[in-house]
């Protein structure tokens, strides 16, 4: 009985006694409540895989519905063509001048022309 891929090149008379050391170890009591527990722990690695699996398969519809969706629906009508405007010079434009005002500066009166303008 040698299983090498599942016990690493291990023969059937060194399993047995590694058997028999964990059978002194643990008793005969202790090992029904390890092999339950050892299955619990199988149990719920193996739901938690496929619970993964699921969630990434779900992603992935949800993905492809998506994208289903976006394939099927009509794009956008384009948007008119509006061409910017231009405030380039072209060569035979006369330059404009700007206009100028004149800023008049306050003139200071004189004290005679108060007091004619308050005897008015």
């Amino acid at each position: 009985m040698d299983i090498p891929i599942l016990f690493l090149n291990l023969g059937g008379s060194e399993i047995m006694l590694i058997l028999l050391v964990v059978l002194l170890l643990f008793g005969s009591k202790k090992i029904p409540e390890l092999a339950r527990g050892l299955g619990k722990g199988i149990r719920e690695f193996k739901d938690a895989t496929q619970g993964i699996q699921r969630e990434i398969e779900k992603g992935m519809n949800e993905t492809e519905e998506v994208i289903e969706k976006d394939t099927t629906a009509k794009p956008p009508a384009p948007k008119p063509y509006v061409p910017p405007q231009s405030v380039a010079r072209r060569d035979d434009d006369e330059p404009e001048e700007a206009e100028q005002t004149e800023v008049k500066e306050p003139t200071e009166k004189k004290p005679d022309e108060e007091e004619e303008k308050k005897e008015e």
